[in-house]
């Protein structure tokens, strides 16, 4: 099978469409004919291997795995002997460690879910790890309640524009933050208020959010939380970063040795993979409340280029990839 693979830290350069063996699929796997992937900030930040700190797991000065791509949609092929929710055929969706880009893989039945009835292939790729992150950062960590004012700080990317959708879905009156030419795309989505970071400065307008999602942009913890409620609560989940050796992380960091010390609530998440979540998902896109933005579209061979222009950090929505 074809599939896109790295062996060294570096620029899209670095990526290449090879022939490699199909995957072994184990008794608690399935094996999924992928139809269609996404790309993800997450993607780049593996290939280049940067922040540095990422290596001390990854692989020092090489990666340890080849396998590349987190997010996929297509159709079951084979299952393991314990698997009992899936079957040959059936259309399914997931966020993969790695293994996405690529025209088979296998994945662990307890994180694939059925793909939602009214997506293509291509939409339901743009899902899995943008809306994941949405979701549990808003309602697991967030603890989001309806009639909240939440703002999102990078409402037009790829987890902005599943999270202004998501914290609507919930209930909140929602504002986000993105530039001049992605206001009236935010506003579609559903934003009750749009502000366009390039005329105003959220930290000094006076209206206080009970809940910040830092998505983007370089503000700190101190300046966001001018923009804080005495109880509201700030979640870091990326962010622009200069720093090659821990990147956004250093802002995390600040967070999180600031938070004991106020009044409001700061911290920090990843993503987890989650059928059940997935299962969430499905049913708020099928009842109309979500559903993906998607930017452009690439073939799997043309994925470096893909991956170039999802780093100038432009991109509206998400980045999917055709297989």
């Amino acid at each position: 099978m074809k599939a896109i693979t790295y062996h060294s830290y570096g620029s899209p350069d670095v990526l290449g469409l090879q022939e490699v063996d199909e995957p072994v699929v184990h008794d608690d796997e399935v094996l999924v004919r992928v139809r269609a992937a996404s790309a993800n900030p997450r993607d780049w930040h593996f290939m280049r291997g940067v922040p540095y700190f990422m290596r001390l797991q990854f692989g020092l000065r090489k990666p340890k795995s080849s396998a590349f791509g987190s997010d996929m949609a297509g159709q079951v092929e084979a299952v393991g002997k314990n698997v009992t929710r899936f079957r040959p055929g059936d259309e399914v969706f997931a966020f993969v460690f790695a293994g996405g880009f690529a025209e088979h893989t296998s994945v662990p039945e307890d994180v694939l879910g059925p793909k939602p009835a009214n997506l293509t292939f291509e939409q339901a790729a743009a899902v899995p790890l943008a809306a994941l992150t949405a979701l549990q950062g808003l309602r697991d960590h967030g603890r989001i309640q309806p009639g909240q004012k939440v703002l999102i700080i990078g409402a037009s990317g790829g987890v902005g524009t599943f999270a202004v959708q998501v914290a609507k879905a919930f209930g909140a009156d929602v504002t986000g933050v993105c530039s001049t030419r992605n206001v009236d795309m935010v506003r579609s989505i559903g934003a009750d208020h749009v502000i366009d970071y390039t005329q105003e400065d959220f930290t000094r307008s006076g209206q206080k959010y009970d809940l910040i999602l830092q998505l983007a942009g370089t503000r700190s913890p101190s300046d966001c939380r001018r923009a804080l409620t005495p109880k509201g609560t700030l979640l870091l989940s990326s962010g622009e970063s200069d720093g090659r050796w821990i990147g956004p992380v250093d802002r995390i960091i600040k967070a999180l040795a600031l938070s004991p010390f106020v009044s409001q609530r700061l911290g920090a998440f990843e993503a987890k993979p989650s059928r059940e979540d997935l299962q969430v998902l499905k049913e708020l896109i099928e009842a109309g409340k979500v559903m993906p933005v998607i930017d452009r579209t690439y073939p799997l061979s043309d994925l470096p280029e893909a991956i170039r222009y999802l780093e100038e950090g432009h991109a509206r929505g998400k980045v999917v990839i055709t297989v």
